[in-house]
């Protein structure tokens, strides 16, 4: 059941899967007739699948540039799938809640992604998705080591489980290094909006295990959730601190925000993120009446190859600027 306490700080959680076939080349090391073979395998065991009509299958190589780097922003698909675009595809379920990607870093990775705080959820259709594959295909699996993947720090139980958070307070305060070096600790980490080498655009973080050998998915599991409500409980802390300090203050930057995105003409891509940081934590204090669900949806929709894709053509960076700021403008008016 999806905890409604935390979604004014956790907006999503995911949880991935890493796979290989025994009998292929790692991806690094394939080429393309392995490739075209992993597309195969991976389809025909999806076939398979009680709800196999809902998946559609994608082949990137078939998409424009903006239609990839779209994927990437909604995170249906990693940055990592588009280094190898002309060899990759992508099985995306039912309203893009699970994506199977192939020939990511290895054959196979494996993603459900929920809106809010269920991990125990996103990881329980991983597993129910990824016994269905093992049905039909044969994994590369070693009775001490466990699933054998590309990287050595997926070896073992190969899932990472993470949780999105929103942590502007904590931001504001200059905590997130000691936030991190506690959850290093833990052995976990965190990491920026697109995960790895990524920066924490609009106050968001993801925070997610580092290794999976050793530890059962269920322990993976649990340590994210406990993390996450750490960090969640951290961060509504961090806002009274921000409040009680110097609510004017406070309360000054962020409708400053409200008004630029309800108003302005051109609005940047990274001035977006930061002004919808704030505009959502406002709303989480109730300092605006602005639907949750509808900022966390423009979060994504108002990123750049979402407004180039629905312009139908490639744009200059005030072209994109102007039809962001319009877009924006008529989301928080309810015309979208």
């Amino acid at each position: 059941m999806r905890d409604q306490l935390l979604d004014d700080v956790v907006l999503s959680s995911r949880v991935r899967l890493a796979r290989n076939y025994r009998d292929i080349p790692f991806p690094s090391m394939m080429n393309d007739v392995w490739a075209a073979e992993t597309i195969r395998r991976t389809c025909d065991a999806a076939s398979t699948f009680p709800d196999a009509s809902s998946y559609a299958f994608v082949r990137l190589s078939d998409l424009s540039p903006i239609q990839r780097q779209e994927m990437v922003e909604q995170h249906v698909i990693s940055r990592d799938l588009l280094r190898s675009a002309d060899l990759a595809a992508v099985l995306l379920g039912k309203d893009n809640k699970v994506s199977i990607m192939v020939n990511e870093e290895d054959h196979i990775r494996l993603q459900v992604l929920l809106p809010g705080t269920d991990v125990e959820q996103a990881a329980k259709i991983a597993r129910e998705v990824d016994d269905g594959l093992e049905t039909q295909v044969t994994y590369a699996f070693d009775d001490q080591l466990g699933y054998l993947t590309a990287c050595p720090t997926n070896t073992g139980s190969g899932m990472r489980a993470s949780q999105m958070l929103h942590l502007p307070a904590l931001t504001i305060l200059r905590q997130m290094g000691a936030v991190g070096q506690a959850v290093d600790k833990l052995g976990l980490t965190i990491r920026g909006l697109y995960g790895e080498g990524s920066e924490a655009f609009g106050n968001l973080y993801q925070v997610s295990n580092q290794v999976t050998l050793g530890r059962t998915e269920e322990e993976l599991v649990q340590a994210i959730r406990e993390v996450g409500s750490q960090l969640a409980d951290m961060e509504r802390k961090a806002r009274r601190t921000l409040l009680e300090k110097d609510r004017l203050t406070l309360e000054d930057r962020l409708m400053r925000s409200v008004g630029v995105l309800m108003y302005a003409r051109r609005i940047g891509d990274k001035e977006f993120m930061q002004r919808w940081s704030d505009v959502r934590l406002a709303s989480s204090l109730n300092l605006v009446d602005m639907d949750g669900s509808t900022l966390d949806s423009l979060l994504y929709r108002a990123q750049s190859a979402g407004i180039a894709r629905r312009a139908g053509k490639e744009l200059t960076a005030p072209e994109r600027d102007q039809l962001r700021a319009e877009y924006v403008r008529a989301a928080l008016c309810g015309k979208h």
